[in-house]
């Protein structure tokens, strides 16, 4: 069975650890599926992908009507005798509705991995709504009902959540080193934050946050780490930092290599998105044993149960989320319940194995003939 998985993103995030996932998880587990990567070329999904060993193909992608990437998908699925194309962006959705125009390519299923609505366009109804596309992999169950109300045949949708490969997680380092890497005063209780500078995160929510527990509740012994991708919502996220007087108490590292290394220096996790499919990286917390303090958006519910193994809060509601915060702080006694019930759930039911398995049962639904 040969698949080939298109991804069109010019950035790194949870997304593109999801093909690298899969694809090393079947490669363990059924050698018989051949998997091939189609990515942007000189990017960091690239340089990963050469990092883990995946066989993979490059190709420039300059505008979002590039070409050059749909002339080499049509030759990747003729040399390679392609059996299922597995789209995981909307970008890369488009470039094979385009290829398929030129050639008959075999069938698609796409992997919707956010809980965005589908503009109601006729060229991106059309896009989504396309005959070849043969399944549609949610995220979560938001997701899923969310895209319903566009698809025209919604027993096309099924839900399959990413999972959590264990094998990435096992860092060699300390607790020590890591502090001293990222520069942080001695005797900070740290929050911790992943997530690129992309305005569905919301960061300006976590430097509310931030500035809520420093200056109203002078908390000045907290110190907020955020780490990811510098976007185009970086600058006015510097220039708030900046204007909150937040400079000795909040700091935005960039990208890190390996980040959920961090998770080992974080006291508390908090994540401030206002949308979501369902986050990486809430599962890397849960497996890392770090109390998670999150915005009830999107897939979140689904895994974040509040009280039980974290706190949930409203978007955009600082206030809540830096009480959920200092709640943490008068009880933790509770923070030993909360990331074992947290672990116990991820271990036994969102891991990348079960995420394999059950989208391979979908490429066999798609090539045999099931709905």
């Amino acid at each position: 069975m040969n698949i080939l998985h298109l991804s069109a993103v010019r950035n790194w995030g949870g997304g593109e650890k999801h093909i690298e996932n899969l694809c090393l998880e079947l490669a363990e587990s059924n050698p018989e599926v051949n998997n091939f990567i189609l990515c942007k070329k000189g990017d960091l999904f690239e340089k990963s992908l050469q990092k883990n060993n995946l066989p993979y193909a490059a190709t420039p992608i300059l505008t979002n009507f590039d070409f050059r990437y749909v002339i080499k998908l049509m030759t990747l699925v003729k040399e390679r005798k392609i059996k299922i194309i597995h789209i995981h962006d909307p970008t890369a959705l488009a470039f094979a509705v385009i290829a398929d125009k030129f050639t008959a390519l075999p069938p698609f299923i796409f992997s919707k991995k956010t809980s965005f609505p589908i503009r109601d366009r006729k060229r991106t109804l059309y896009k989504y709504n396309y005959p070849k596309i043969k399944k549609i992999l949610c995220v979560s169950e938001k997701s899923k009902s969310i895209i319903a109300a566009h698809i025209k045949e919604p027993s096309k949708l099924i839900k399959i959540y990413h999972g959590f490969r264990a094998e990435r997680e096992q860092f060699k380092t300390t607790r020590e080193k890591l502090l001293t890497e990222l520069d942080i005063p001695e005797g900070k209780t740290v929050v911790g934050n992943i997530a690129n500078h992309i305005w569905p995160k919301d960061l300006e929510t976590f430097l509310k946050v931030a500035h809520h527990l420093v200056y109203t509740k002078n908390r000045k012994d907290l110190y907020f780490v955020q780490i990811g991708f510098y976007f185009r919502e970086t600058p006015h996220l510097l220039k708030r930092l900046k204007g909150l007087k937040l400079e000795g108490h909040v700091k935005c590292y960039g990208f890190k290599d390996n980040a959920s290394r961090f998770f080992k220096i974080f006291d508390y996790f908090l994540l401030t998105s206002r949308v979501e499919g369902l986050p990486n990286v809430i599962y890397e917390a849960f497996y890392h044993k770090v109390p998670v303090i999150a915005t009830n958006v999107g897939g979140i519910p689904e895994i974040v149960n509040h009280l039980e193994n974290g706190l949930l809060a409203d978007a955009f509601n600082a206030e809540k989320l830096a009480e959920h915060i200092l709640f943490l702080e008068k009880n933790q006694e509770l923070i030993p319940r909360f990331t074992e019930n947290a672990h116990k759930k991820l271990v036994e039911n969102f891991t990348t194995k079960q995420m394999a398995q059950q989208t391979l049962q979908e490429y066999k639904n798609v090539l045999y003939g099931r709905s």
